[in-house]
């Protein structure tokens, strides 16, 4: 039988102060102790400011079921929750993917939930990087302020199970499926990218639902009041003009449109729209932050966490542990290695925080000329600060990316033309290289690049009622023709009549591909 012995640090070690822990074993009391004390840290010493902390301890089978349902704490029922449960499970068990240390949510208070097979160490670590790195970056960033209702996103999500079971009980399990199949796959289109006139207040949803129900058919009579009188005596494009006026057109939110528009739909099914809509909202500004979000927490955490081991509130031991999570949470893999997987955003986040602190601080003359307005500035905190809240990653790429760290970490641009027997380098280390380079690299996390450029612009009223749709082809690269065919499958189900995707080259308006799709009438 072997016996763990745990031996006490002495309190006198570097700061002077009683350890947090000792040992690997924590208590609630425990977790408060180094909530506070990473509280004062980040407060008095980093400067940051954060919504209440809300720390939720949860075991591996429930971070497992968070995992399958995109983390949220409330969230309603769908079989590919299930799914997705069940393929990280046989996962988890048979040893072949690890779990996260936590999971945090992006609401006031700020939900924290953390293992309970943490030790107290990577509690602490945990602590420090969700409940006050995450946090801070919630609470302060632009997007998220433009975007999401920290304050409401929990009731909303209440209300959202709340009407979604009803629905099951009221109209079916297999209706209600059938339309949560079709918008989860129009999700990904189904967002604003540009700020609107007013910001949803989702604590005035379930006051809101209510209305809908009781005027349900109003938006199918607008539809139909949009078709052109010919006694009117429009001209047909003064009709064309009116009737995309009407229908808002062009329209980008795929979701939105359906759910203002779609003539067929009940107010139930528009409602069901409205929930996956507002939950994919809710997640766009995380996609387009996830280095600058990672890099803000896991910079805090290691200012924090080297913080408590200078005041002597966690050991050595207690330390080296931290030190071999850190490094291997950071840790970039070469491109040649067997396990890449493409850029580490905790790599790349974390390596330009420390960066851009020690160009703050001890600037060279490089970075003097690249960057002169923070060069040399002295307060690495206030800079970082305000870049944690006024930029996303691919400005913040593109803006602070220096020439020492791109030399550091060995970046280089090469092309790949399918035209062409042999790749070439594009950019080399030189000034003009670090700048395309640079450009190059903030592009790849740029969603108006990653994501298809997809927008209804006219539906045929005087016709066959098809729904006409646009694909702009960005350098002429087409959608997969099977996932084309089956998203759009959805969409056409969704309007309730026939609907046409065309692909278009932006550079010559040529059309490159056509996708159909006929109504199925499986929602009415």
């Amino acid at each position: 039988m072997v016996t763990n012995l745990h031996f006490p640090v002495s309190p006198t070690m570097s700061g002077g102060q009683t350890p947090l822990f000792s040992g690997n074993d924590w208590d609630f009391d425990t977790i408060r102790r180094i909530h506070d004390a990473c509280e004062k840290i980040a407060g008095e010493e980093l400067g940051l400011s954060w919504y209440p902390n809300q720390i939720e301890i949860i075991t591996a089978e429930q971070m497992l079921d968070a995992y399958a349902s995109i983390g949220m704490p409330l969230f309603y029922k769908h079989w590919s929750f299930g799914k997705h449960f069940a393929q990280h499970e046989a996962g988890y068990r048979r040893g072949m993917m690890g779990l996260a240390y936590e999971i945090v949510i992006n609401s006031d208070p700020c939900i924290s939930y953390i293992m309970e097979e943490n030790t107290a160490t990577m509690q602490t670590l945990v602590i420090a990087h969700a409940a006050f790195g995450h946090n801070h970056f919630f609470k302060n960033n632009y997007l998220f302020k433009q975007w999401t209702d920290a304050e409401g996103i929990l009731d909303y999500l209440d209300f959202a199970k709340g009407f979604i079971t009803r629905c099951e009980e009221r109209y079916g399990h297999q209706a209600v499926e059938q339309v949560l199949d079709a918008a989860h796959a129009l999700m990904s289109q189904g967002v604003h990218r540009y700020p609107r006139k007013k910001r949803p207040d989702l604590a005035s949803e379930q006051r809101r639902e209510r209305e809908r129900a009781e005027h349900g058919e109003q938006i199918y009579n607008d539809l139909w009041r949009t078709l052109p009188q010919k006694s009117a005596g429009l001209r047909p494009d003064a009709a064309l003009e009116r009737r995309k006026a009407l229908l808002e057109l062009p329209q980008e939110n795929l979701l939105y449109f359906l759910e203002k528009a779609a003539p067929r739909l009940r107010p139930w099914q528009r409602e069901i729209l409205r929930i996956v809509r507002l939950v994919a909202q809710y997640f766009y500004p995380q996609r387009q932050t996830k280095v600058m979000n990672e890099g803000c927490a896991t910079y805090c955490h290691y200012r924090i966490m080297n913080s408590l081991s200078e005041k002597g509130l966690i050991g050595e031991a207690a330390y080296l542990e931290f030190l071999q999570s850190h490094t291997n949470v950071v840790r970039q893999p070469n491109y040649n290695e067997r396990g890449y997987g493409g850029h580490n955003p905790y790599a790349i986040g974390f390596a330009m925080m420390q960066d851009i602190a020690r160009i703050v601080e001890q600037p060279t003359q490089e970075d003097r000329e690249w960057f002169p307005e923070i060069a040399g500035t002295g307060d690495a905190m206030a800079t970082l600060r305000d870049i944690w809240a006024n930029y996303r990653d691919e400005s913040f790429i593109a803006q602070f990316l220096s020439p020492k760290l791109m030399r550091d970490m060995r970046l280089f641009h090469v092309v790949d033309n399918p035209d062409e027997a042999e790749l070439r380098v594009e950019a080399i280390h030189d000034e003009r290289g670090y700048r395309k380079l640079r450009r190059s690299f903030a592009r790849q996390y740029d969603v108006a690049w990653l994501d298809p450029d997809i927008e209804v612009v006219d539906v045929d009223l005087e016709g066959d009622r098809r729904l006409i749709v646009h694909h702009k082809a960005l350098n002429r690269i087409t959608l997969q023709a099977e996932d084309a065919r089956h998203v759009l499958q959805h969409l056409a189900d969704l309007w309730g009549y026939d609907a046409v995707l065309m692909e278009i080259d932006p550079a010559t308006d040529s059309i490159l591909a056509e996708h159909h799709a006929a109504a199925r009438p499986i929602f009415f």
